[in-house]
């Protein structure tokens, strides 16, 4: 048996399984995640886990050399994205439109569904590799 980390099945075996330059998301109760794209999710009620939980037990579990928030959350989530910077300072990183965020769900490997309900707790993730290059 698994003595730390993730425990859920299927999380750990996705995030085994990241390549490279791979693309997945964390997000909300509420996020659309396309037709065909694998989803974790982890939501039992409101706010369990939270985005944070899952955040920190992910970074914990695997490398990131970048990651994609939506622009709004400067306004409407602005303790979020402190924490976010917080957690990956010096990792590259870009802010886009919402909309367009939900569009390039259409090119993630997985998503991983908290029980967030604040505003745009979502995030594209991009593995790195645990090697110097």
């Amino acid at each position: 048996m698994k003595k730390r980390g993730i425990i859920n099945v299927q999380l750990a075996g996705l995030i085994a399984g990241l390549g490279h330059k791979d693309v997945f998301m964390i997000c909300d109760g509420g996020m659309p995640i396309p037709k065909g794209i694998e989803i974790v999710d982890l939501a039992l009620v409101g706010g369990v886990p939270t985005f944070k939980q899952v955040m920190d037990a992910v970074l914990d579990e695997c490398v990131v050399e970048y990651y994609t928030l939506a622009e709004e959350i400067h306004e409407k989530n602005p303790e979020l994205l402190k924490y976010m910077e917080e957690k990956m300072p010096g990792i590259g990183h870009e802010f886009i439109e919402h909309t367009e965020l939900k569009e390039r769900t259409k090119n993630i490997k997985f998503a991983v569904r908290t029980a967030e309900f604040t505003p745009y707790p979502n995030v594209l993730l991009r593995a790195g590799v645990a090697f110097k290059a």
